[in-house]
């Protein structure tokens, strides 16, 4: 199922408010989309809410729905504002627009890529989705930064996490790129690792951001 843009902003607002406000519906007033809206048909048409008197309460179907659109949202800041450094009003402005091509399928792997985070950046929760609990049953950790490697293991480069423009560029110098095998050599007292034939080390805070696909 493919809804408009606006028709999950709605779905997003109602889960807000019944799931984590505790109310039992959501004011068309307060959710942003005048009442005319096309959007509104659209979710009532395929049985995902109801519509009556100003205020719009989930169908059990729309409940379903509303998590998934949440949680894609959710997933969307975190990839925006931890992997890709946008912050702020722009990190925020961008989620909203990502999140609309995280379709399913896509939010998992970014939930894998991103090891499966339980909160958004502002410290709400995200839903989890199945990923997240055959992660747990299997303890494939998924992505995790260098310093969880013991000596000996090795694994794909999946991203940098620094706000530190120079870090990022002596970095990305030695190799350190999306995609590039690393294998750690030694954890004490540097981290020594190897990619490709060069052998670099440095220091724990800058081994904590290197992310690494076991």
């Amino acid at each position: 199922m493919k809804l408009s843009d606006k028709a999950e902003e709605i779905l997003e607002a109602l889960w807000i408010a019944v799931e984590e406000e505790g109310k039992g519906f959501a004011e068309i007033d307060g959710i942003g989309i005048p009442a005319g809206d096309p959007a509104y048909q659209e979710l009532t048409s395929q049985t995902l809410v109801e519509v009556k008197e100003g205020r719009v309460y989930f169908r059990p179907e729309g409940k379903v729905e509303g998590r998934r659109t949440i949680r894609r949202h959710r997933l969307a800041e975190r990839l925006l504002m931890d992997v890709l450094n946008v912050r702020g009003e722009a990190g925020d402005d961008k989620a909203c627009q990502f999140e609309h091509l995280l379709n399913e399928g896509v939010d998992a792997k970014v939930c894998t890529m991103l090891n499966h985070p339980t909160t958004c950046p502002h410290g709400k929760h995200i839903p989890p989705g199945e990923c997240c609990e055959e992660a747990k049953k299997s303890g494939d950790l998924g992505v995790v930064p260098l310093t969880e490697l013991k000596s000996g293991e090795e694994g794909e480069i999946a991203y940098i996490q620094t706000e530190d423009s120079k870090k990022m560029q002596k970095l990305m110098a030695m190799g350190v790129l999306p995609g590039n095998r690393i294998i750690l050599s030694q954890t004490f007292p540097s981290y020594i690792f190897r990619v490709g034939f060069s052998e670099f080390a440095i220091d724990s805070a800058m081994a904590r951001e290197i992310f690494v696909r076991k």
